[in-house]
């Protein structure tokens, strides 16, 4: 029989072996999913510039929309 640094090995080969096919297919979605992140650091940032202004200060006060609700006193 196999021990079990036979068997490690053999499976490394065999998920090796599979993974040579859809290795391209991988690093290119990796590479899309880096680009999706970095565009969207970069939007990010900008919102957040014209937010702040040229001072650091927020330009004006940011104002959320939504319902009003009164606490149970």
């Amino acid at each position: 029989m196999f021990g079990i640094g036979e068997l490690t090995l053999l499976l490394l080969v065999i998920v090796a072996v599979l993974a040579v096919k859809r290795l391209p297919e991988l690093m290119r979605s990796a590479g899309k999913a880096a680009r999706i992140l970095k565009s969207e650091k970069r939007a990010s940032k900008e919102e957040d510039d014209r937010a702040t202004g040229a001072g650091g200060q927020p330009s004006s006060p940011r104002v959320i929309r939504g319902e009003a609700t009164e606490r149970d006193a």
